[in-house]
């Protein structure tokens, strides 16, 4: 009856393709009404390959480990794709087609491309350059880690890091000569990706003799406006940073020295001439013993970290996966408890 023959397991790819005849000639298949695009899987052809090479649905259900009705509904999908019956139920067993052997010879040969081609993507090393740029802190921390997992991930590709300010970092990308940098005020950032990865604390770091009035807990904003400030100049991140909690709390600070150079700025601190508000970053490889370095209990004095990249359109290969990379040591940095005062933005 027609419910039995519902329900036999191989009447899925019979009765899909009852209708066509067992044997189609060449010359109708290659006919303009068989060469048509056809849309089917690798998987499809793989369990066609083995039914024809056991010749049983059984045995090559088993092989593939999968249901023997869930084999037989892919196969009975790509014969209703191709319009051709492939398979055929005899006394021993299943057999192909005339249709079924000559897909079959083109079937391994597709196969044989398609791990080659998953083999050539596997051993293929990505090669290129790509441009990145860091504050003179943020490198401090993750130049090196981030050098290392590049030359790890790509040895081809060639790494170009640039050191500097973050409003230079900010200029540089808009005017495309970087391709990823780590910058910390989003809204001067034209037009580009800008995807939030942490946000680092700010620390007032002098010298043991400048700090000496103030207590060891956290100092409110209010006590920076008793120390000589050395500071970027103006249109730099931390500068804003300190200007922000300047205009919220309607204080005024004096900056002694405007120092567009960690090195020098540190230097000066070091002096005594000064103190300054520097992130986690910078603290992690200062002389505690020469600099004191005190908390601020205000969550202005923070400093978010944007990952700034051209769009994914103008990146190449190589700065999209140098975006992913960069990505995955910062946050390992800090999970690591490797990058002092950082927290992760939750995304």
């Amino acid at each position: 009856s027609a419910h039995k023959k519902a329900h036999q397991p191989v009447g899925v790819f019979m009765g899909a393709s009852a209708a066509l005849p067992a044997h189609v000639p060449a010359a109708t298949l290659a006919s303009p009404r068989f060469v048509r695009r056809v849309d089917m899987e690798l998987r499809q052809l793989r369990y066609f390959t083995r039914i024809v090479e056991t010749g049983s649905m059984g045995r090559a259900a088993l092989d593939l480990n999968i249901g023997v009705s869930a084999l037989s509904q892919q196969i009975a999908r790509l014969e209703n794709e191709l319009s051709i019956r492939l398979l055929q139920r005899t006394s021993r067993g299943v057999t192909p087609t005339s249709a079924g052997l000559a897909f079959y010879s083109q079937a391994q040969l597709a196969l044989r491309h398609a791990d080659d081609a998953i083999l050539a993507a596997r051993e293929a090393r990505l090669s290129g350059h790509v441009s990145v740029g860091m504050a003179p802190s943020t490198a401090s921390v993750l130049g090196v880690p981030f050098i290392n997992a590049m030359r790890e991930s790509y040895p081809d590709v060639r790494l170009h890091l640039v050191e500097s300010l973050s409003g230079n970092l900010e200029r540089m990308i808009n005017t495309r000569q970087l391709d990823l940098a780590i910058v910390f005020q989003q809204e001067k950032i034209l037009r580009w990706s800008a995807r939030p990865v942490l946000e680092e604390r700010l620390f007032l770091i002098g010298t043991h003799a400048l700090l000496a009035s103030l207590p060891d807990d956290p100092v409110s904003p209010d006590q920076l406006t008793t120390l000589p400030l050395i500071m970027p100049s103006q249109g730099h991140g931390l500068r804003g940073r300190l200007e922000a909690v300047c205009q919220q709390h309607s204080l005024s600070v004096e900056v002694v020295a405007d120092i567009d150079g960690l090195a020098l700025l540190m230097q000066a601190v070091r002096s005594g001439l000064g103190a300054t508000l520097q992130p986690g970053a910078a603290i992690s490889h200062l002389d505690h013993q020469a600099l004191r370095v005190i908390g601020i209990a205000n969550p202005v004095l923070s400093r978010p970290n944007f990952l700034v990249s051209l769009s994914d359109d103008e990146l190449t290969p190589a700065g999209l996966a140098a975006r992913v990379i960069l990505s995955k040591v910062m946050r390992q940095l800090v999970e690591s408890d490797r990058w002092p005062g950082a927290t992760l933005y939750v995304n």
